[in-house]
């Protein structure tokens, strides 16, 4: 017999919301912020002759399209289910995540290719004003504190997508105090070193985009949830009073939420509307307990289990 609960969860409503809004608040600033950094680091770069800080303002841009990206998904994922997407449109957050990998990889794949030009005529390569220097400077400062701020509200709605969003911020703080580094360098009478910081912001960049999109493209294919997670859902069942034994217990991500199939096993000799309202009893219990979207249950005589000599905690 098999049941299952419909993903309608009044408690996460306003969960739902305050994500959102934090998603599209958090995403705002970090619009504002590269717009600025992007257009000020272009400008100077291209005057002050800093392949690095130009490349730095190309990551920036990226930032841009990425919190667009993001968006887009926290406003789509936020739906509830629908005739097309009955569990709901929470994979629109891993469809982002992974665009946004996608596109962190391309760009770094970009940087590297220009900063490999500069090396095989070194020759060629400009020094850079002093004004570079401080507008990578101004610029590392701006990114590493939009990380925090991102990081403090992603956390606070625990939402992946976010999570990476901010990460993203950081990368970006990362490749700030390598173009410092690197213009300081050239200003030092070693003109190499500013490829070199490009160079190193290429791979930091193609480095995150791998990583983000590898993760993505899991969830998309169904991955389970962690260890941690099954074995928590797994006690929080077992804890219920009725269910003997738990089984064949299966988890797959959706969005930052969990779909749970499990077969429960109840005493046998009960009737069907005992067994349900246990059954049922479980599955409240696992939806108010953990990030779960829905629980889809099979009820089995514990009886048969047990005289079969299989274990009924496994």
């Amino acid at each position: 017999m098999s049941h299952s609960h419909h993903p309608i969860d009044t408690r996460k409503e306003p969960e739902s919301v305050e994500r959102q809004q934090a998603a599209r608040i958090s995403t705002l600033v970090s619009v504002v912020v590269n717009i600025v950094l992007s257009t000020v680091q272009i400008i100077v770069g291209a005057w002050a002759h800093s392949s690095a800080l130009i490349a730095d303002g190309i990551h920036s841009l990226s930032d841009l399209f990425s919190d667009f990206v993001v968006l887009f998904a926290g406003k789509h994922s936020g739906k509830g289910p629908d005739q097309d997407h009955q569990y709901g449109h929470q994979r629109y957050e891993n469809a982002a995540s992974l665009v946004l990998g996608l596109l962190l990889l391309a760009v770094g794949g970009g940087m590297l290719y220009s900063a490999a030009n500069k090396f095989i005529h070194p020759e060629d390569i400009p020094s850079v004003h002093a004004l570079a220097l401080w507008i990578a400077a101004l610029a590392l400062i701006a990114k590493e504190s939009l990380f925090r701020y991102m990081l403090a509200a992603a956390q606070r709605v625990r939402s992946s997508m976010l999570v990476a969003n901010a990460w993203h911020a950081r990368s970006d703080a990362a490749s700030s105090l390598v173009v410092a580094a690197g213009v300081a360098g050239n200003l030092l009478g070693y003109p190499i070193l500013d490829p070199v910081a490009a160079l190193v912001v290429g791979l930091l960049v193609g480095k995150m985009g791998w990583s983000f999109a590898w993760d993505a493209l899991h969830d998309l294919m169904d991955r389970a949830a962690s260890e941690d997670d099954v074995a928590a859902i797994r006690a929080t069942l077992l804890d219920t009073p009725g269910i003997i034994g738990v089984h064949d217990l299966r988890t797959r991500k959706m969005g930052d939420l969990i779909l749970v199939d499990v077969h429960l096993e109840v005493d046998g000799s009960i009737n069907v509307f005992q067994a349900h309202a246990i059954t049922e009893e479980a599955q409240q219990r696992v939806m108010r307990c953990h990030p779960v979207l829905d629980v889809m249950t099979h009820i089995d005589p514990a009886e048969h289990y047990q005289s079969n000599s299989i274990s009924i905690a496994s």
